[in-house]
């Protein structure tokens, strides 16, 4: 689909209302402006603001022909789409306040307004950040088969992103209900467009074999006609279009932003065509009166006045709730029995398959995505038979990792569970953000309102020469970002066990298996096998010295703790299982016993997580130990690739071994 806007929509008195309504909701988003720009001169915004004069009929055009349930991604210069997708005036001037009675509970601000309830799934401090995540929410609305549709908006610096090509084709091959639209005010940041780009949107959508629409963004009835017909293409089944509404901002790129890199006679010219005299032209050629248009203007004037002063008189967030909405309270599981000794012996790859199959029938909700996952059932055959047994719910992806990262968060906000697979542990570099500063602090930046009950399934695994590039243990990484809860299991029923309570979690977790225990065997548990996140096990009791670990090392540690009892030495060990949040209380609990603790893990020494366990016992008054806290870990250097290097470089049960019988002699 290529095509021009059309510049009329119907006569007659129904026309003359819709109009009139138009040009109220873009009077809202330009009087909110005004009055926010004065407000952050006045030092009452704080932080950053970016506002949207001479774009408010692209947002209010663009939203028109939306439902409730229909959704909506925005940027940084969000104010006006999510005014004119519903959200009240009152509380979003409070949030740009800092208020607790604001939005989002004075934890967004200005650039990261969200209310999934009214279908605003987020505008977003990363530029070009809310695309994959839009793809998230047309992934659920296509799943749920209700007619939904979503629009996500990006101004034409976005286009530069890897994001905006790996959402875009991911939308096309899975042909998503999504509109993305492109509010073209020929500026990206402080360069000008030509500097920018060598490609046409036409062109680009061309390429992604997608339709394509052009409006003059300036124009409410424009964008209000070529949305509708739009939307209604895409409520039949049509697949993504690619819309460029050509506007203009009147500000800077932010507020205080000194604009040397434009003339005062550019801004000038482009005022003419200021959006709400179009609109005004076309009130009177439908024969409105002008007493009416001002009369909207009286009383848009007053409901701002009244946000404002009602803003001013809220209290801020009280200090004891800091701590709110960081994560959601995950239900109290027990702590399972373990699995009867002589039943049914599986491996670990089954237990990966097995758990997805269970909360796939249980839930209808969840759903599997990832690079060849489907009818390649993974590169580890863990996933095979569930596309076919599960139609629609288990979906091959492009190689696109910020976009299945973000189609992970998208999905999430829209009720879905989403569980999804980077193939590498390695490749969580190439979609951070969507972890980083997405799924991890979505729910705290909304107040709670965006939900984010999301997995990411990826694996590691140093010793069978896959390079420095496909052997990284990085869940110090991970753990170091608030938000996210990080799991790494040693044996297959806790695979099981743990991957299904991540998958009913609601908050976002990291799942990370190690590719060396696919084929570990162990115990079969029952089916309704559940293992509480956030709590460590003693797998091994013992009474000199505490050893710490977690994932494939708990294997090399208990080999070299049996080792040790031959000799007399008593060690218990202590498998993690979730690495963050962590467990203090059970580390804690078994060195007051030994007074000396070993901790041994395959990622890196510096930095790493035994670092953070060496300063827990150090903050909790451990002075006296009979030994120093020592950890036995690869050296801060790439993995090697040739077997007698990696050799070197890898723990193993014999250097975690000898370091115990160090400890022991101390």
């Amino acid at each position: 689909m290529t095509t021009e806007a059309p510049q009329q929509t119907t006569t007659g008195a129904t026309h003359a209302d819709q109009l009139l309504e138009m040009y109220r909701r873009m009077r809202r988003i330009r009087r909110f402006e005004e009055r926010a720009s004065d407000l952050y001169k006045a030092t009452e915004i704080p932080g950053f603001l970016h506002l949207s004069i001479g774009q408010e009929a692209s947002a209010v055009g663009a939203c028109w022909p939306l439902g409730p349930r229909d959704g909506i991604t925005s940027t940084h210069r969000g104010h006006g789409h999510v005014l004119a997708k519903g959200l009240d005036s009152a509380s979003m001037m409070a949030e740009l306040m800092g208020k607790e009675a604001g939005t989002c509970h004075g934890r967004g601000g200005s650039m990261h307004i969200a209310d999934p309830g009214l279908g605003i799934y987020g505008a977003n401090g990363i530029v070009g950040a809310g695309l994959p995540i839009a793809a998230g929410v047309a992934t659920a609305a296509k799943l749920r088969e209700a007619g939904d549709v979503v629009v996500a908006f990006f101004g034409d610096g976005a286009v530069a992103q890897g994001m905006f090509h790996e959402a875009v084709n991911l939308a096309a091959v899975w042909d998503l209900p999504v509109v993305f639209l492109c509010e073209n005010n020929h500026y990206s940041e402080f360069s000008p467009a030509s500097e920018q780009h060598r490609a046409t949107l036409s062109a680009r959508a061309a390429g992604y074999g997608i339709g394509y629409a052009h409006v003059d963004g300036n124009d409410v009835l424009a964008v209000a006609g070529m949305m509708t017909d739009v939307v209604a293409r895409l409520r039949g089944g049509g697949g993504p279009v690619l819309v460029e509404a050509e506007t203009y901002r009147w500000h800077g790129h932010y507020e205080g932003d000194p604009e040397r890199y434009r003339s005062a006679e550019e801004v000038a010219a482009a005022k003419e065509r200021d959006p709400l005299l179009v609109a005004r032209r076309h009130l009177a050629a439908a024969g409105v009166p002008t007493a009416e248009a001002d009369a909207v203007d009286e009383e848009i004037d007053k409901e701002i006045d009244s946000a404002v002063q009602w803003a001013r008189s809220l209290p801020e967030p009280a200090p004891e709730t800091l701590y709110d909405f960081v994560s959601a309270p995950r239900p109290a599981l027990p702590e399972p029995a373990a699995p009867p000794a002589g039943g049914e012996v599986f491996r670990s790859m089954d237990a990966v398959r097995l758990a997805l199959e269970h909360e796939l029938t249980a839930d209808p909700t969840v759903f599997v995505a990832g690079i060849d996952v489907g009818a390649g059932g993974n590169v580890f055959g863990l996933t095979r038979g569930l596309a076919h047994a599960f139609p629609g719910r288990v979906r091959d992806t492009p190689i696109s990792e910020s976009a299945i990262l973000g189609t992970a968060v998208g999905a999430a906000m829209a009720g879905m569970k989403p569980v999804v697979e980077i193939m590498y542990m390695d490749f969580i570099g190439v979609a951070l953000d969507m972890l980083l500063n997405q799924a991890a602090k979505l729910r705290f930046m909304t107040g709670g309102r965006a939900s984010m009950p999301l997995v990411v399934r990826t694996q590691f695994g140093a010793g069978r020469s896959s390079g420095s590039q496909h052997s990284q243990s990085l869940e110090a990484l991970l753990a170091h970002i608030p938000g996210l809860t990080v799991v790494m299991p040693s044996n297959p029923a806790d695979t099981y066990g743990l991957l299904r309570a991540a998958i009913q979690d609601p908050n976002p977790v990291v799942f990370v298996e190690n590719r060396l225990q696919y084929g570990l065997k162990g115990p079969q548990p029952p089916v309704d096998h559940l293992i509480p996140l956030g709590r460590a096990k003693v797998v091994r009791e013992g009474t000199d010295i505490t050893l710490v670990s977690w994932s494939r090392m708990v294997q090399e540690a208990l080999a070299a703790s049996e080792s040790l009892a031959a000799e007399g030495v008593s060690v218990e060990v202590i498998d993690l299982r979730t690495i963050a949040p962590l467990d203090r209380e059970t580390v804690l609990a078994s060195l007051a016993k030994t007074n000396r603790l070993v901790i041994a893990h395959e990622a890196v020494k510096d930095f790493g997580v035994g670092a953070e366990l060496s300063a827990l016992a150090v903050d909790e008054g451990f002075w006296h130990l009979d030994a120093p806290v020592t950890r036995v870990a690869a050296p801060a250097m790439p993995a090697p690739y040739a077997p007698s290097l990696e050799r070197l470089w890898l723990p193993s049960r014999d250097t975690i071994a000898d370091t115990l019988r160090r400890i022991a002699a101390v």
